[in-house]
């Protein structure tokens, strides 16, 4: 196994800085996502690694060996893109086992390491069709075994799964991860996706404007946000903006300019400082007899499992996400309380350029 780490890399094209300052490292045998949204760099960071892209500063190590400026066949790392290109004249047979044969590989290790893929991704009964008459799920596995089968040690794969139906990209993101477990390859995954990231990485690197703005575990990255980008892109959040009044009992209460008062967890801002508290649309609560304000109902709609609930209230718009069972307890137009459990609310610092701007997708 591999470890792969960035130290400060920088790549600009022309005004546009695709990775400023990048830090980054991916320990042996971890499945690594990059999070964000478009035009945050991650596309940047993953040709940076595979070698496809030289960085104008900055090193990229592997094993902590150098190889910033290493080819890319040298490096142990193969790159697995969203469009699969595989060879269309070459049956799934003959993709799978052409890195083996362009390395020298013996022929009959070369075939057996294929088959062995091939039984890995469940398309052993299908080794000699073309790629135009496999299904795109087909096509993506025939694409990871042939990246598998290379021998690599980092595998790199950037939106894989973007181009597939939604019941298919739930079966194949489960099963690149086992093979990539089973096999001890070093993975790095970017994607925009929440839900994928949150289900399938081992850690999150959540990125914006080139940077990485915070690393950890998918419960990490959800529960405890560095900063209110964060907390609305890893799963949507409400935001409430005030001062600090009071702390009590391990609790932060905020108040803003009309008065309204809500609870959050401690934090270790001083009183009076203007702070923002964001609380997840899934820990949100809309109720007849109980919260912080009052809101009008302005919108429901029916997600299957949930229900998305939009409520207008001090001129500001929340939502919330309740089960289908209470269907019936909510109408448009209706006034209901708005709240949440203190300790589900994190207090951050008023952004300096401002909550709008801190919330910007590129």
């Amino acid at each position: 196994m591999t470890t792969v780490e960035l130290r400060n890399l920088t790549k600009r094209y022309g005004k546009v800085v695709a990775a400023d300052g990048l830090s980054l490292k991916v320990e042996d045998g971890e499945y690594m996502c990059l999070l964000g949204p478009t035009g945050a760099g991650k596309t940047t960071a993953l040709r940076m690694v595979a070698g496809l892209l030289s960085p104008d500063e900055g090193q990229v190590l592997f094993d902590d060996k150098d190889c910033t400026h290493l080819e890319p066949e040298y490096r142990e790392a193969v790159m697995l893109s969203q469009n699969y290109s595989l060879f269309p004249h070459m049956d799934v047979n003959s993709n799978v086992i052409y890195g083996p044969r362009i390395k020298g590989w013996d022929p009959d290790e070369s075939q057996e390491v294929a088959d062995n893929m091939l039984e890995m991704v469940h398309l052993q009964n299908r080794k000699d069709a073309m790629p135009r008459e496999l299904s795109g799920g087909m096509q993506q596995r025939t694409a990871l075994a042939r990246a598998l089968a290379s021998g690599s040690k980092v595998i790199l794969l950037d939106e894989p799964l973007r181009a597939l139906d939604a019941r298919l990209r739930i079966e194949l993101r489960r099963e690149i991860v086992l093979l990539a477990k089973a096999m001890g390859i070093t993975a790095i995954h970017v994607t925009h996706d929440q839900e994928e990231a949150m289900v399938i990485a081992d850690r999150i690197a959540v990125m914006r404007g080139g940077k990485v703005i915070q690393v950890g575990t998918p419960r990490e990255v959800f529960d405890d946000p560095a900063t209110p980008f964060v907390a609305n892109f890893l799963g949507q959040s409400n935001f409430f903006v005030g001062k600090v009044v009071g702390k009590e009992n391990d609790i932060t209460i905020v108040e803003n300019d009309v008065g309204v008062t809500v609870k959050a967890r401690m934090c270790p801002f001083p009183m009076g400082e203007e702070v923002v508290v964001a609380v997840k649309v899934g820990n949100t609560t809309l109720k007849h007899n109980d919260g912080f304000f009052m809101g009008r109902v302005e919108r429901i709609l029916y997600e299957g499992t949930y229900i998305h609930i939009d409520v207008l209230a001090n001129g500001e718009r929340y939502a919330a996400k309740v089960p289908n069972r209470k269907y019936e307890d909510f109408s448009e137009g209706e006034e209901v309380l708005v709240g949440w459990p203190p300790t589900e609310a994190k207090v951050f610092a008023m952004p300096p350029e401002g909550l709008a701007e801190e919330l910007r997708l590129e």
